[in-house]
């Protein structure tokens, strides 16, 4: 249902997008989610209905009322579900006028509400009736009648503010699928009880790899030392991959001022995600009209990344200067948005700029794909599927400059031989993009990389009256200047973008072009999607501990002693099991730490100088020389390979 005022545009060109099949499907949930509030109507006469869509695997409605929704009830609203699909009642639209809508839905404020934005835009008010009854401003697409539903279920309930703000009321959220098919919903439903087992966040408790505190705050991620050494080694790999492929490291401050997100226009862009100001004057006794004083936590390192290029002129000789950190960032989510690791506060990008050349754009972006193939590759992410995102509706700079831009990177993914999509309208403000695609094990799609060519904030425009405008309608530029005087004086002394350049073949000054890559994305959200790709069982060369040794009896600890010291000494993480318990409860606990090699010794290892050898998932490889066993799990981490 597109029943939030922020979402009709969006789904109009979702469905465009759509097959005709993936449009029956979208069509079939949206009429299972009006099934479910004329339900819920039906069970509970108090309730207010707000709102709630068909989703990409499902669908959701959220609801006012007193009572409170468990699990536990699901039986009895699937029940009465059931019985508005076997009534087979039809689907029919009416578009009326604002004045009877407001009649129809007068002891309801959301739709109320819904109805005033609605009427501000110039649209049409269309609704939707079930039968004879069911009523609900609706702008469709649905199934002919309830009786199309074959298969549906109920999934869970949650709290969710009205319009994700929470400032406004808590409702109560029921989540919900329906599929053509009952063999297609009990495959989901095995896919989804598979999920839940991987859930990285089941996985991080049960394995210790990661916490939050509330004394640290929401968002913030405490990485454990298990989790913490598989970091390690990833960001090791990450650093010795990037300088075979010719990048300079570099470091930058969690801090910078706030000048610098003015100039690049990130302000007007990500107020709502950036963390107040820290004004120093409070400490340190500076003036109010000391703007210089003011510094803010960094959502972005691209700024800094800038301010390393700029240190000293560049001539075209030294481009492409390719310069990547692991840089933190912090951004302000909204506490209901934050989820694990993969939607945090504070968060690790492996985040890489490039300067170059215009004539150099195509041949970087190239390097950049198959360096982000060849790394997700080395993970076990084969199905990589790209999507060029196109200019948005709010933009910075000329058409030129992005046709420009979108040509590069149609061009570097069609000589690369890489099948790409088309995301109209989801570049961002200052270019295109590459978003990068991959499939985990069970079949998920997440988003990870991103390729952005950038020609805005290396060039060096003048502030207009409009920016100065809506600089002045944000509280904190109001509060800060007081008069609009005083920031337009501010803002066009400023002016906008870095004016970063280098000196051409001719000697003449010439802007350069910025490509923002990242390849990992978040270390967090990387690390969440890894712990539910592979079940929280890390390949050798990423497990935190590699190999258990499991002595038989107290009297084989000096010879396990010996193996690891050896094993320590060709760099493997080894440790040794407690004595404490049999040795079917080491094996049990070591399967269950899913520690990939368990090497058991006794008498007969001892005096033969073998390992008893067993890997993770109970196969037992037998007895094998020490030697025989150092090579292989050597060959297994140089590899990196996926056993």
């Amino acid at each position: 249902m597109i029943s939030d005022k922020y979402m009709s545009q969006k789904l109009e060109d979702k469905l465009e997008k759509m097959t005709p099949e993936e449009q029956k499907l979208w069509a079939l949930r949206h009429t299972a989610e009006h099934v479910l509030h004329a339900a819920m109507q039906n069970l509970y006469p108090q309730l207010k209905k707000a709102m709630g869509p068909a989703t990409s695997d499902g669908f959701y409605f959220d609801f006012d009322l007193q009572d409170k929704i468990s699990g536990e009830d699901f039986p009895k609203i699937e029940k009465e579900m059931q019985k508005l699909i076997d009534a087979d009642l039809p689907m029919i639209q009416e578009n009326i006028t604002p004045a009877k809508a407001r009649e129809l839905f007068k002891d309801n404020p959301y739709k109320l509400e819904w109805i005033q934005d609605i009427e501000k835009r110039g649209e049409k008010i269309s609704t939707y009736k079930m039968g004879d009854s069911d009523l609900d401003i609706c702008s469709g697409p649905h199934a002919k009648s309830t009786g199309e539903i074959k298969a549906f279920k109920l999934l869970s309930v949650a709290g969710a503010y009205w319009h994700g703000s929470e400032k406004n009321k808590m409702l109560t959220r029921i989540y919900g699928t329906a599929f053509p098919s009952k063999k297609e919903l009990d495959n989901y439903l095995a896919l989804i009880a598979e999920t839940q087992k991987r859930d990285h966040r089941k996985l991080g408790a049960e394995l210790d790899l990661f916490s939050f505190s509330p004394l640290t705050g929401p968002g913030l991620v405490l990485w454990h030392p298990k989790l913490a050494i598989s970091r390690i080694v990833a960001e090791q790999f990450w650093r010795d991959e990037h300088q075979k492929n010719g990048y300079k490291f570099v470091f930058t401050p969690h801090i910078a001022s706030m000048d610098m997100f003015v100039l690049s226009r990130h302000y007007l862009k990500y107020i709502d995600y950036m963390f107040p100001v820290m004004l120093h004057q409070y400490i340190e006794g500076g003036s109010a009209s000391d703007y210089s004083t003011e510094e803010q936590l960094k959502p972005m390192n691209c700024p800094n990344h800038i301010q390393i290029y700029k240190s000293r002129p560049r001539s075209y000789k030294e481009l492409p200067i390719r310069m990547a950190e692991l840089g933190t960032v912090y951004r302000y989510e909204r506490a209901g948005t934050l989820h694990g690791m993969t939607r945090v506060r504070g968060f690790t990008q492996d985040d890489t700029h490039i300067f170059c050349r215009p004539d150099q754009i195509v041949e970087e972006v190239r390097g950049v794909l198959r360096l982000t193939k060849h790394i997700y590759k080395i993970y076990g992410f084969k199905d990589f599927q790209a999507y060029l995102a196109t200019r948005p509706e709010k933009y910075l700079g000329t058409n030129e400059m992005w046709k420009t831009a979108e040509d590069s990177l149609k061009k570097a993914l069609e000589e690369e031989k890489i099948d790409y999509k088309i995301d109209e309208g989801q570049g961002v403000f200052y270019g295109p993009k590459i978003d990068s695609k991959i499939k985990d094990s069970i079949g998920r799609e997440w988003q990870l990389g991103t390729i952005q060519v950038d020609f805005n904030l290396p060039s060096r425009t003048e502030t207009t009256d409009k920016e100065v405008d809506s600089f002045w309608k944000l509280k904190t530029f109001k509060d800060k200047f007081q008069t609009r005087e005083k920031l337009d004086k501010y803002l066009k002394k400023l002016g906008r973008g870095f004016n970063v350049t280098f000196i051409n073949n001719q000697g003449l000054e010439e802007q350069a072009v910025m490509i923002h890559r990242t390849i990992y994305g978040s270390l967090e959200r990387f690390f969440g999607i890894l712990i539910e790709h592979y079940a929280g069982a890390f390949p050798v060369w990423l497990a935190p501990v590699q190999v258990q040794i499991i002595p038989i009896a107290s009297r084989h600890y000096d010879y396990a002693n010996q193996i690891v010291a050896k094993l320590k000494g060709q760099d493997i993480r080894v440790e040794i099991a407690p004595e404490a318990g049999t040795m079917q409860v080491k094996i049990r606990d070591a399967e269950l730490e899913k520690i990939p090699y368990m090497l058991i010794v006794g008498d007969r290892e001892v005096s033969n100088n073998t390992v008893s050898v067993r890997t993770r998932g109970q196969k037992d490889l037998g007895a094998m020389e020490f030697d025989k066993f150092l090579s292989k799990i050597k060959s297994e981490i140089v590899n990196k390979s996926q056993v």
